[in-house]
């Protein structure tokens, strides 16, 4: 592919969910020769981004030095659009930098994000998604409401970073003075008044989460709102609550961050669970499942893989042709034994996750295993 057309450029200077990534259409991107940076950098801090600077410097000469003829000047171009926009000055909650970029491919993306990755920086026949892949897995978008009989706050989670949604706030409990009314009287309207502001709550929640992509919602604060709430909700959205948690209505982001990640993580580890168990089901009685790389790769590419699942920490090496896609769980050789084209050392397990994107195979993540550790990290729940 030779360089000279527009660029596709995205390079936002505010921060990015990484649920906001459109992983698919990287996903998508190949080419023959190693063409595509992908760069992972922590920026939360000025040691980070000395660090930086150290670690770019060395990868970007290690890189050089490995390639040759006009690989060697694509790669140059690449990096003069890409070098100052890796360690410029960190926007205002920023905590992590992804970079992915071609000069032959004319694609730049820059994103700033609120979570910290790990340091990477990787030239490939495509981008490197799979740190992207498990920081999405990491940071779930979820919903959060705070909330007492006389206030309530929504906030949508993305990337660790909670964005306010809506706000409501009710002088009902002000309106009636008990005067000289009966204290049954008086609790009587009372309880009412709260279950007015409640109904009104649910009303705007349900429109509030409405066109927000989120996994679940929270609900928080002090108090019996909450129950109260639950009660009232509507049989669809009840479904959705993730946990109720005790928090004071005057928490800080950071209580509040705390205690719905605690929540969501836990529902996302209990999820992943069950599809670890109904792979391992599936295999037991010779159902529609397979296990190792090679009976994975062979479904995926058939389109027949419904859920691919992953241990988090598998990585296998191995080899693919960029001619023919040719994926092998071994040393490389010097062409494809198929088609007799180039061929490139890749993480197997980062191959297995774009094509599971290609072929709109939900990904879950797996902790830990033994029946997926026996099986080289690797397993598939398939359609058919």
């Amino acid at each position: 592919m030779e360089s000279g057309g527009e660029f596709e450029m995205v390079d936002e200077m505010v921060l990015t969910p990484v649920t906001k990534i459109d992983i698919r259409e990287l996903a998508e991107l190949r080419n023959e020769r190693d063409v595509y940076l992908s760069v992972y950098l922590p920026t939360s801090s000025g040691e980070d981004r000395d660090e930086n600077r150290t670690f770019v410097a060395r990868r970007a000469k290690a890189m050089e030095e490995a390639l040759s003829g006009d690989l060697k000047e694509s790669f140059r171009e690449t990096m003069e659009v890409v070098e100052d926009r890796l360690l410029w000055k960190p926007v205002p909650g920023e905590r992590g930098r992804i970079v992915f970029a071609s000069a032959p491919a004319s694609l730049l993306q820059v994103y700033r994000i609120g979570v910290e990755p790990d340091r990477t920086m990787v030239l490939d026949t495509s981008s490197f998604l799979l740190p992207l892949a498990k920081l999405r897995d990491d940071y779930l978008d979820y919903g959060l409401l705070l909330l007492d009989s006389r206030e309530a706050r929504f906030f949508c989670v993305r990337s660790d970073v909670p964005e306010a949604v809506g706000r409501l706030s009710s002088d009902l409990m002000n309106k009636h003075k008990k005067g000289g009314w009966s204290q049954m009287r008086f609790n009587r309207l009372r309880k009412g008044a709260i279950k007015s502001f409640l109904s009104e709550v649910a009303e705007d929640l349900l429109e509030s989460c409405t066109g927000q992509e989120t996994r679940g919602l929270v609900v928080a604060g002090p108090g019996t709102a909450k129950s109260q709430l639950l009660e009232i909700l509507p049989a669809d959205m009840g479904k959705r609550v993730l946990g109720v948690v005790d928090l004071s209505i005057d928490a800080t982001k950071r209580e509040l961050l705390e205690a719905g990640n605690e929540i969501a993580l836990a529902d996302e580890r209990e999820r992943s669970e069950e599809r670890a168990e109904e792979l391992r089901s599936e295999i037991l009685r010779g159902g529609l499942a397979v296990r190792g790389i090679e009976a994975t790769k062979s479904a995926l590419a058939e389109g027949r893989v419904s859920v691919l699942v992953l241990l988090k920490d598998a990585s296998v090496p191995g080899w693919i042709c960029e001619r023919c896609e040719a994926l092998e769980a071994k040393k490389r050789p010097p062409e494809c034994p198929i088609c007799g084209g180039p061929t490139s050392t890749v993480d197997v397990i980062n191959e297995l996750y774009e094509l599971a994107e290609r072929t709109d195979a939900e990904v879950e993540f797996v902790e830990e295993d033994p029946c997926l550790a026996s099986g080289e990290g690797v397993g598939a729940l398939l359609r058919y």
